[in-house]
């Protein structure tokens, strides 16, 4: 996988022509947590997504309680692309957050190599189903604390034990409006998959 210290490039380029590797990257969540704006945020290209305004039809199926200004929702995924180096490129993939799109997830995960869990400290019980089918799958994850202007400033070790996350799960604080801080994001996640290689390395 190369260093675990790897930097993210700081600017949108072209896919260079001596890429090689293309790593698949999931971000999960709840609705309106902010998925899209990570991978549109951190992405080198325009983003493909598959945002739809929000009609009547909606009501009373998705819970937008905590975001009631939220207006648009992803119908499918969110699809970004971001270099690690000149050979290794990361691919990443926002699910749709609500309920009724949840059956998508199973297949999105499949050939996966980690995952972003991004967590609304507002709505932390929508994390659960993202937690549960990672663990189901034996998917690799992160957890990175989206830090709203208004949200409760609940400490990482509160959430931890809130969501009840064992010890070697690393956890993040982020601003998915941020390029830097969605790149200090994956770079967690590749440093968490760079150690379990290096330690299933070691069993062998």
């Amino acid at each position: 996988m190369g260093s675990a210290t790897s930097e993210l490039p700081s600017h949108r380029t072209p896919l260079n022509d001596t890429a090689e590797t293309g790593l698949k990257i999931v971000v999960v969540g709840g609705f309106g947590v902010g998925k899209t704006t990570l991978v549109r945020s951190v992405s080198e290209i325009r983003p493909l997504n598959t945002e739809e305004v929000m009609t009547q039809a909606s009501v009373g199926v998705d819970e937008n309680g905590a975001v009631a200004t939220k207006t648009t929702t992803t119908v499918a995924f969110d699809f970004g692309r971001i270099s690690l180096n000149d050979s290794m490129v990361l691919y990443l993939f926002g699910a749709p957050g609500q309920e009724r799109f949840w059956f998508l997830w199973d297949r999105l995960f499949s050939g996966t190599l980690g995952a972003v869990v991004l967590v609304d400290t507002r709505r932390m019980d929508d994390s659960w189903y993202a937690i549960d089918r990672l663990e189901h799958h034996r998917t690799p994850f992160v957890v990175a604390v989206n830090r709203f202007d208004d949200g409760v400033r609940h400490s990482l070790d509160e959430i931890r034990q809130a969501l009840a996350l064992p010890a070697h799960v690393p956890m993040v604080d982020c601003d998915a409006r941020s390029r830097q801080s969605g790149k200090d994001v994956l770079i967690t996640l590749v440093n968490h998959l760079h150690d379990l290689a290096i330690a299933q390395e070691a069993t062998l």
